[in-house]
């Protein structure tokens, strides 16, 4: 079976955001950039059904200016077996990156494809929605636990009331959660082996698909800044700061 993985280059986690003077975007200038989680946890669980002798290819795509490659070639060194660059000069909007990866599971034929739930800097929540219903594949969401049986596939995905368990039939398309597994790290000589893996790069006008951004953002702002904490000497001063002051309590 072979398994499909989209990754995004997004800035790292553990980063704090900076806002451009003139509020028309974030600024990336010289901020460490990383895999999106969410896909690492993609990656992961990829590797351990390779492992368990299930899968037989992992195909890492990232989709993206030049530097994607740096975390396509990080997918290869966790244990994916290839990567696919559709390179192009910004990040697509979600429906044309669901466009996009539609095109290639129709040149890939994977059994499964593997996606994080959002991305850690749009934070739609969207594109494996939205690439499901493109491809006509069913879809497991927001998944804790993935087990294969078969020709079916098992998950369990959480659920705003607990956990639901759902049985797919493959080809079949699953978006990671958080409890789905802890992604490895990537060992010296398998980053070296990733230098050696096929690469394909490809354009949009290959696949097709019109990238032309359809919304257009406006203003970025940070979030207003926390004013400092104060200490109180009693119970009654506390209750009174939170009834005249917080307005928490009436």
């Amino acid at each position: 079976m072979k398994i499909l993985v989209p990754v995004k280059r997004v800035i790292d986690y553990n980063v704090k955001v900076r806002v451009k003077s003139d509020q028309t975007d974030v600024d990336l200038t010289n901020a460490k950039m990383a895999m999106n989680p969410f896909c690492e946890i993609a990656v992961e669980e990829a590797v351990r059904l390779k492992e368990k002798g299930i899968a037989t290819e992992i195909v890492a795509v990232s989709i993206g200016p030049k530097a994607c490659q740096e975390q396509i070639r990080n997918a290869m060194a966790l244990g994916a077996d290839r990567g696919i660059h559709v390179e192009c000069e910004t990040f697509p909007e979600s429906l044309q990156v669901a466009k996009i990866l539609a095109r290639l599971v129709e040149q890939e034929s994977p059994g499964l494809v593997i996606i994080g739930k959002q991305a850690i800097d749009s934070d739609n929540n969207q594109t494996g929605q939205m690439l499901a219903a493109l491809t006509k594949m069913p879809q497991a969401t927001f998944a804790s636990a993935v087990e294969v049986e078969g020709d079916s596939l098992k998950v369990t995905r959480e659920i705003d009331g607990g956990l639901q368990t759902l049985k797919l039939s493959m080809p079949a398309l699953v978006s990671t959660d958080l409890r789905l597994n802890e992604p490895r790290y990537a060992k010296l000589p398998d980053i070296m082996k990733a230098k050696r893996k096929p690469l394909a790069v490809m354009s949009t006008d290959e696949l097709g698909v019109d990238i032309t951004p359809r919304v257009t953002t406006l203003k970025v702002t940070p979030p207003p800044a926390r004013s400092a904490g104060v200490k109180v000497e009693t119970v009654a001063e506390l209750m009174t700061k939170l009834r005249d002051e917080a307005k928490v309590i009436s």
